[in-house]
């Protein structure tokens, strides 16, 4: 059964050690215990925005109950600039004006809201440090305030409807560089430096708080002194003034937030002023959603904010074809391609055998013919998905080519033991696989013992199968896999099976539908664009396997790679098409188990 949380809620991002992905959950403030979540579907809930966009009653419980100190708290939300206002309180105001810091009015009670933004950079979370940045202010103050949530989006927003845009809040400390403020006369240089901007510990829907969160209290405290102490009350301009200011001209969107002015009590309202230094503690609590920590980093210490965006750049591209793998962080082995791939090994004898699948196929296609055969029981097997397919990612940059495949299988044999010479593979490949087994043992004729070749496209391609093949990639790219996997299904199955095997239909089905299309159109583009390969310098024990009806791989393409292989010899099965060990397991399991 799904489990319940009490109200109030209190959301955090968090990330757990080892995973890419944040979560979601809920922050029980007196156990400092987070309850990931998941929406209803069971999908976990990755950020704050599809929070508040999927609405209420959509997420509950899912996962074990996780501690604060086992994960990395991250800012509540983030990605956005805040869209921030200035001389919110009417005692702040004041105290600022007669600073010698403002240079935006020379009235204490401003006119209209002073508005200005703070860069997304800036966002760091509870218990981050900051960076006061020498050399860059030598007059760093903090600023208390509340954080108002957008909740759906809105363009000309009127005061008495501002309050259905109120998601909830967050507490953020509007960090500042008072020389920067007043010497570029308008706030965005000042409050923007990196780190400048803590938010968090957790949003709270204003549902959750008293009279919808109008009359939140909110203190700061400086070394545990007590410097600023106000409420929502005391806004000069009302949270409903604000947005509907703000939507004049703008549309509003979810998630976006308000981070509504900052009350009397900051640095420069001490005479003489008093700014940041190294060491100090900063502490924001707002009643119902806790307290902001930060501490004020040494000059010593590195600004993290560079590091966080270089790796943010990276994360900018989702690998395709790794769902299955969580962003290619689970279920891969490491030595074979860029990001790992997906592998196996069965068995426990010594001598090494190695497969590759072909196009719009998996490791998996193999084991109707290991089984059958039990080559675990005599041999080493070893199987994986080549890039973009199975379980191996691929990244958006990456350009696939049979010679990167060939690389790759590479590290297959490293993980079999069979690239030293001394103890060398049969080498088994399927369709256009066969094509990086070919480019392999011509390169490494020492690592492979014998070749099965499985289907085998002509060499060199004919400009018809080459037309195909970018075809496909098309059709992959703009509509999916849904014609691809018709057409292979009319053309590379037999009539034969179509009729007496429907369990080989459904397979070859199963294995295109499964296919990422991004992934897929690589594979058929690097076949497409594969350089000649000269058959006739392949000097390796080699059995050539194909269908009565191989479309691919006719019976006279086979006999063409038996004229130019030496010692080569081939087996074509009666009404088989082109995937052979789907429509007839046992008639090239025989095959292959005489040869070997």
């Amino acid at each position: 059964m799904p489990k319940t949380i009490k109200h109030p809620i209190s959301f955090v991002a968090f990330q757990q050690q080892g995973e890419n992905c944040p979560g979601i959950g809920h922050l029980d403030t007196e156990s400092q215990n987070i309850q990931p979540l998941s929406f209803n579907s069971g999908k976990a809930v990755e950020n704050l925005y599809q929070v508040i966009v999927a609405g209420e009653h959509t997420y509950l419980a899912a996962g074990p109950v996780l501690h604060v100190h086992d994960v990395k708290l991250l800012p509540p939300i983030s990605g956005r600039d805040i869209l921030a206002v200035g001389k919110n309180y009417i005692e702040h105001a004041k105290e600022f004006n007669s600073s010698g810091y403002d240079s935006s009015d020379k009235v204490d009670l401003p006119r209209h809201p002073v508005i200005f933004t703070k860069r997304a950079t800036s966002i760091i979370a509870n218990g981050e440090e900051l960076h006061i940045h020498k050399g860059f202010t030598e007059s760093a103050d903090y600023e208390g305030e509340i954080g108002v949530i957008i909740s759906k989006p809105g363009y000309k927003i009127q005061e008495d409807e501002a309050w259905n845009h109120v998601w909830g809040y967050t507490i953020i400390n509007d960090v500042t560089a008072r020389e920067r403020q007043r010497d570029h006369k308008q706030f965005y240089i000042g409050k923007s430096a990196d780190t400048f901007c803590p938010m968090g510990p957790s949003a709270v829907r204003k549902e959750d708080l008293p009279d919808w969160g109008r009359s939140l209290r909110l203190q700061t405290h400086v070394n545990e002194e007590l410097r600023q102490d106000a409420t929502a009350k005391d806004l000069i301009f009302s949270i409903p003034h604000l947005i509907r200011t703000l939507s004049a001209g703008q549309t509003l969107q979810p998630g976006d937030v308000i981070a509504t002015g900052t009350p009397a009590g900051v640095g420069i309202g001490k005479a003489p002023p008093v700014f940041l230094k190294p060491g100090d503690e900063l502490a924001v609590t707002i009643a119902g959603l806790g307290t902001l920590r930060n501490r004020v980093a040494d000059h010593s210490q590195m600004n993290p904010t560079e590091q966080k965006i270089q790796e943010r750049s990276m994360n900018l591209f989702r690998l395709d074809n790794s769902e299955k793998s969580k962003q290619a962080q689970f279920g891969l082995n490491r030595s074979i391609g860029r990001f790992g791939a997906g592998y196996q090994r069965l068995g426990v004898g010594k001598d090494p055998i190695i497969l590759v699948h072909g196009l719009g196929g998996t490791k998996d296609y193999w084991l109707p013919l290991i089984t059958s055969l039990e080559l675990g029981n005599s041999a080493s097997v070893h199987v994986y998905d080549f890039a973009g397919h199975g379980h191996t990612p691929t990244h958006p940059l990456e350009t696939i080519t049979v010679d990167s495949l060939t690389q790759d299988l590479s590290g297959v044999f490293s993980l079999a033991e069979a690239d030293s010479g001394t103890s060398p593979a049969t080498l088994i490949a399927h369709s256009y696989g066969c094509l990086i087994a070919i480019n392999y043992a011509l390169a490494h004729p020492g690592y492979v013992k014998r070749l099965v070749l499985f289907g085998p496209p002509p060499l060199p391609l004919h400009s018809s199968i080459k037309d195909q093949l970018i075809n496909f990639a098309s059709l992959a790219r703009t509509q999916g896999l849904s014609k691809i996997i018709e057409d292979v299904v009319a053309t590379q199955v037999s009539g034969h099976t179509k009729k007496t095997n429907p369990l080989a239909v459904a397979a070859v089905r199963l294995s295109l539908a499964g296919q990422d299309p991004e992934a897929y159109a690589k594979a058929c583009s690097a076949f497409a664009s594969a350089d000649a390969i000269g058959l006739g310098e392949l000097d390796t024990e080699t059995l050539l396997i194909t269908g009565q009806d191989d479309p691919v791989s006719s019976p006279a393409v086979v006999e063409d790679y038996v004229q130019k292989i030496n010692g080569s010899r081939k087996v074509v099965l009666p009404n088989v098409g082109h995937w052979h060990v789907f429509e007839d397991f046992a008639g090239a399991g025989q095959s292959l188990r005489e040869f070997l």
